[in-house]
């Protein structure tokens, strides 16, 4: 379905996205530092699968619809800012929640944040529209092309965003016995997600 050559020039360009920092990074280091390895990788699970929830929306038009309405767009990130202020909140509640989500979050209910995290981005839908056309054939049929180059970047989004939340699961299961450190765990997960909230909330679709 992809030239192999079109291919081969795509997954270097993938993964430097991957690699570059960015919103689903961030999450899933906060997710590592509050619940493990094992939340970590869960959180990273649905955002890859969120991923190609954009990537087939952005392939049926709707990336188009969203950028013609604004309200759209604005609806859609408003409803992640709250999400992620909520997340933040949350975080915050309790002075021994931190140490608390070590022990007892559970992997669906990061899977259930990541994927409502990323899917609540429309910045991502709008991006997909922008850089995967460039690697596609208007002469064959959009979406399999979309799904196809989707799975690439959500693979590698999956592989890197993953290792990054593993090795902050990793710190904070080490740690997680120092009541100063949960302190600070608490503080800097909330952080995360509060920063998370105010860089979605200040996006624009220039």
């Amino acid at each position: 379905m992809i030239d192999p050559l079109v291919l081969l020039a795509f997954v270097p360009a993938a993964l430097a996205l991957n690699l570059t920092p960015g919103a689903d990074m961030m999450f899933c280091l906060g997710q590592g530092l509050r619940g493990g390895p094992r939340v970590a990788l869960a959180a990273d699970a649905g955002i890859a699968v969120a991923v190609l929830g954009h990537v087939t929306l952005a392939g049926l038009g709707l990336g188009a619809a969203v950028a013609a309405m604004p309200w759209l767009f604005d609806t859609i990130r408003w409803i992640g800012v709250t999400y992620l202020g909520w997340l933040a909140f949350a975080t915050l509640r309790g002075g021994h929640a931190a140490q608390q989500d070590l022990g007892t979050m559970r992997p669906s209910r990061a899977f259930r944040q990541g994927f409502v995290v990323n899917l609540t981005n429309p910045k991502v839908i709008l991006f997909v529209l922008a850089f995967l056309p460039q690697f596609t054939d208007a002469a064959r049929p959009v979406l399999p092309q979309f799904l196809a180059l989707g799975a690439v970047l959500s693979l590698g989004g999956l592989i890197v965003n993953g290792a990054v939340g593993v090795f902050a699961g990793g710190v904070g299961r080490r740690l997680a016995g120092s009541a100063a450190f949960n302190r600070w765990l608490g503080r800097v997960s909330a952080s995360i997600f509060a920063g998370l909230a105010l860089r979605l909330a200040l996006l624009n679709k220039a």
